[in-house]
């Protein structure tokens, strides 16, 4: 396969702009064409431009590129990203297609306009360029008989996810004339390059994701009406307490589009006159009444919920399909799923939410029962094993486990059992399956291969570290409730925090400190970094809390000093140290990234310095080290601290967090040798690849001494800028008076500008404003609403 330089995207719309967007933060050079307008508007006429004008005949393609500046969550990593995508029309630049190594058709789901486009490109398409369609679910087969033979064996689907930057799955479905050669090639640099999470789909209507997942909302609602439940109780039921996202059911229906919706639902039942389950996708009279007023969900600001802000207050209202009137949402609680809310172990929470007990778990059986036998019938029709499915679902729909992990979840047995007591029917192959997943005597795990009956080994792909995997085939080197060291094979090992959110505190703070010596010891490195929802969501405050409650300061004393012993053991490290961030990385999680040797961070890293949302400061030397590095950067530039002090506080005192890795390197968090993974399973692998390719010339670093102060002229003016704010009403009395104990701190303290202070000097600033803050009731406060009601409080 041709190395992919330059890709096309042909198709402006939301789609086929997000796509580029998507290209672009993969650094790839875009060319974004779309139709020329056959009409000028009102302003065009008014300028004198005509259908000949470049700004008319690009017109469509420009808006699509200009929106992108706006939409949000943003579909860019940086806003100079958008330098890369060139734009044109589909009249004028098709030639400039033969620069292009790839090209990916977004224009509408209309077989006939597909195939008419397609045509159209055969002369301009370079010699062994990629061609692939984004279609969410049209034949790939019918596409391809518009192409000649050179030009089928380089043609597939590539179906992304909606919004492209942040969905994993992009499921590839090759058709019957493509070169084996070109899926395997573009599963691997749309893995690797891009990010994604790749899945073989085989070409049937809405192929697995969407075929599977609007089934099981489409059940769902079956199973709604015939128990006369209301669209919120349901939501209840169908998100976290049954492993799926917070947006369940129906806010995932407002979020994709309840027209969208209809659409696929309509795609299923026309092009799939065999499905055994065909009927489920006939659009429910109430919602066809939905659309046909015009509510479509978010875009339309009104679907199965609106919010309504008048008065002041915000009230949510949630859709009553018995009436089409819309009623205040009541925030139902059923026994079964307050009884899960504690339990972080999808596949517990599944068992225990299916036990017999009340309406929710009455609920939550039939709709996952209907949708795992489905699913299991899906194959191979869809797909070939289950492995597909599972990574469809977790990928596309952010399940939490996938259909056949469900099953196992539940246990297989217990599942045939349940279902003869009720007389529903089953596949019988049911019967003989003890678990879909297993690892076997070797710790390689296996899956069952329905088409077989044989189980089979995962195949993982080449530069992929599986913490789960690698802990059942050897064990751990050493673990404790929060943490567990591992030998990540060539020397190197691999701390992982297990923690509830991969919050840190007192066992993670011990065993970092023995991987430090263990890896000086016996290795050449250590890697940072887990497989979790988020790498950490910073200190364990809870324990703050009970802390606090018993005036502990002592103990709290202790703590932050063992913190700060922790991340210091980071940065001096005689070996290579690299922490592999992803997620939200907040407060302590960004401590740890800051005092490594070097960071290699996920794409979707969400890091900042967040502790005064809690009333507290960064204590694990956050701002000992925010101070050094504007010295550093002073020293280097030549130019005054000054700046630098003020941007780095502004970024503690507003709590800053990243939007992404990329926007890291500015912040002053991340370095120009630090580095950014696409693919988050690959991000073990390519921190430790880091740290091997440190390792040979590694030259330790030692605590700072002789550091120039800021000094407590910086920090006086960042006082009166506070004292400013807060006469304003921007601030309250007590954030000014947080804000005034970080100035110091990350200034110096209370001496001259230029006098010599050390790292130690900064790391005892740090706990002793970390606990005069302590004492503050408002800080006791701003913690107990923050466990309370997850939100910072403002007093």
């Amino acid at each position: 396969m041709r190395q992919i330089n330059k890709v096309a995207v042909l198709g402006a719309g939301v789609m086929g702009a997000t796509i580029a967007a998507h290209l672009a933060n993969a650094g790839l050079d875009v060319l974004l064409l779309d139709i020329a307008p056959t009409s000028l508007l009102p302003a065009e006429e008014a300028a004198g431009l005509t259908l000949e004008s470049p700004q008319v005949r690009n017109r469509i393609v420009i808006n699509g590129r200009e929106g992108l500046k706006k939409m949000k969550p943003a579909p860019l990593y940086l806003p100079q990203y958008l330098q890369q995508i060139e734009i044109g029309n589909l009249s004028d630049d098709l030639a400039q297609l033969n620069s292009c190594d790839w090209v990916v058709e977004v224009v509408i789901e209309r077989m006939d306009i597909k195939k008419s486009l397609l045509t159209s490109l055969i002369p301009h398409l370079a010699e062994g360029a990629i061609l692939s369609t984004n279609t969410s679910g049209l034949s790939v087969n019918e596409m391809a008989e518009v192409l000649p033979p050179e030009v089928q064996k380089n043609f597939l689907v590539t179906h992304f996810f909606n919004p492209p930057r942040y969905m994993r799955l992009l499921e590839i479905v090759p058709c019957a004339k493509t070169d084996p050669k070109i899926v395997a090639g573009m599963s691997d640099f749309i893995s690797r390059r891009l990010g994604k999470g790749v899945v073989y789909a085989k070409d049937t209507a809405n192929f697995i994701a969407n075929r599977i997942g609007v089934y099981a909302i489409f059940k769902g609602m079956e199973h709604m009406q015939e128990m006369g439940l209301t669209v919120e109780e349901v939501d209840s039921i169908a998100g976290t307490a049954t492993a799926r996202p917070k947006s369940a059911a129906f806010r995932t229906a407002d979020l994709v589009g309840i027209d969208t919706l209809v659409h696929v639902a309509n795609n299923s039942y026309e092009y799939l006159p065999n499905d055994e389950e065909r009927d489920v996708f006939k659009i429910p009279s109430f919602m066809q009444k939905m659309v046909e007023k015009g509510l479509l969900g978010n875009k339309s600001r009104q679907g199965f919920y609106k919010m309504d802000k008048s008065g002041g207050k915000k009230q949510i209202y949630y859709y009553d399909y018995n009436d089409g009137e819309y009623k205040p949402a009541a925030k139902p609680k059923f026994a079964s799923v307050q009884a899960v809310k504690m339990i972080d172990d999808p596949a517990k929470k599944i068992a225990m939410m299916i036990a017999p007990g009340d309406k929710g778990s009455e609920y939550a059986w039939r709709t996952l029962r209907d949708s795992l036998i489905y699913t299991i019938n899906r194959i191979p029709e869809a797909a070939d094993d289950v492995v597909n499915i599972d990574n469809a679902m977790k990928w596309g729909f952010n399940w939490e486990i996938g259909p056949f992990e469900m099953f196992d979840a539940i246990g297989v047995k217990n599942f045939v059992k349940r279902c003869d007591k009720e007389g529903i029917t089953f596949p019988e192959s049911l019967r003989s399956i003890e678990s879909f997943y297993r690892f076997n005597e070797s710790g390689i795990k296996e899956y069952f291969d329905l088409r077989t009956n044989s189980y089979q080994p995962v195949v993982q792909a080449a530069g992929i570290i599986n913490l789960q995997i690698l802990k059942k085939a050897q064990g751990v080197v050493e673990k404790n409730s929060g943490s567990s060291l591992h030998d990540l094979g060539d020397g190197v090992f691999g701390l992982e925090f297990h923690s509830k959110m991969n919050s840190i505190s007192g066992d993670i703070l011990a065993m970092t400190q023995k991987a430090v010596k263990r890896a000086e010891a016996e290795g050449v490195g250590l890697v940072i970094g887990n497989q979790g929802t988020n790498f950490s969501v910073g200190a364990n405050l809870m324990l703050m809390a009970v802390a606090l409650a018993e005036g502990a300061y002592d103990d709290i004393n202790m703590m932050i000093k063992q913190f700060q012993k922790a991340t210091m053991s980071l940065k001096l490290a005689k070996v290579p140290v690299v922490v592999a961030p992803f997620g939200m990385t907040l407060g302590g999680g960004c401590e740890y990234a800051l005092h490594a040797s070097a960071i290699n961070a996920s794409a979707e890293t969400y890091m900042g310095l967040v502790e005064i949302g809690v009333g507290l400061l960064p204590a694990g030397g956050g701002t000992k080290e925010m101070c050094l590095r504007a010295v550093e950067q002073a020293a280097h530039t030549g130019i005054d601290v000054t700046p630098f002090i003020f941007k780095y506080f502004q970024q503690i005192g507003m709590a800053k967090v990243a939007m992404g890795a990329a926007e890291l390197y500015d912040m002053g968090y991340m370095r120009q040798a630090d580095s950014i993974t696409m693919n988050p399973e690959r991000l073990i692998a390519d921190a430790k690849q880091k740290v091997m390719g440190m390792a040979p010339n590694f030259r330790p670093r030692r605590a700072a001494v002789n550091v120039p102060a800021p000094g407590r002229s910086i920090a006086a003016s960042i006082k009166s800028q506070l004292w400013n704010m807060q006469a304003g009403g921007f601030v309250t009395e007590y954030e000014m008076e947080v804000g005034g104990l970080i100035a110091d701190i990350i200034c110096g303290g209370n001496v001259p500008a230029g006098t010599p202070i050390s790292e130690d000097y900064l790391l005892q600033l740090e706990r002793e404003g970390f606990l005069k803050l302590c004492g503050n009731k408002k800080t006791v406060e701003r913690i107990q609403n923050m466990l309370k009601t997850g939100k910072p409080l403002r007093n």
